[in-house]
């Protein structure tokens, strides 16, 4: 059965230069969520204003919908969402019984420092605390979520999403996985708090 996976995280984790590796590597189709964003969406971040769940939706509806369509073609592929809170990634898994989330996630002023480094993206810093602020950290019951963490190398970054693809076509949850690393939602939570 086809496997959809979501690279989810806040902004400047890199998502999308893991998924264009991760897309290589597997051989499998890649969807950058950025061009399904409304063109309202888009002119509203230039401007540097942070985007609201009114905004979000419809741009939601359109990656569950992507998901949906890879899905019903039988397809494996890649989905790059930030997917910030529970009931976003719940809106995605709507209808999509082969959804799998690989969360990538670091500290914050690694991933500011990285923002800075970038040249080009509409992303601004005030953008990015409201990210962090709106993030809900995956719980335990979201047990189709693997963490992993973007403080290593490039490459070490996206073998490990690689092995994530794995653990999420197991019959095993992925939290627990992760978890026996060392590396649970409650733990990082804790660092964000």
């Amino acid at each position: 059965m086809a496997k959809i996976f979501i690279l989810m995280g806040v902004s400047s984790t890199g998502k999308t230069k893991v998924g264009i590796e991760m897309s290589r590597q597997l051989g499998i189709k890649l969807i950058d969520g950025d061009d399904l964003h409304p063109k309202t969406n888009i002119i509203k971040m230039e401007e540097g204003q942070p985007l609201n769940d009114t905004d979000r939706l419809p741009w939601l509806e359109r990656i569950r919908d992507a998901a949906f369509s890879l899905e019903t073609k039988n397809e494996v592929g890649i989905i790059i969402c930030s997917a910030l809170k529970k009931k976003y990634r719940d809106l995605i898994r709507e209808g999509n019984q082969n959804i799998a989330f690989i969360f990538l996630h670091g500290e914050y002023s690694l991933v500011l420092e990285r923002m800075r480094q970038r040249k080009g993206h509409y992303m601004k810093e005030q953008m990015l605390k409201s990210q962090f602020d709106t993030l809900e950290i995956p719980l335990s019951e979201e047990d189709d979520v693997t963490f992993v963490d973007i403080s290593g190398e490039f490459e070490e970054i996206v073998k490990k999403c690689i092995e994530a693809t794995k653990l999420q076509t197991d019959d095993t949850k992925a939290y627990k996985k992760v978890a026996v690393n060392g590396i649970n939602s409650l733990n990082l939570a804790k660092k964000y708090i």
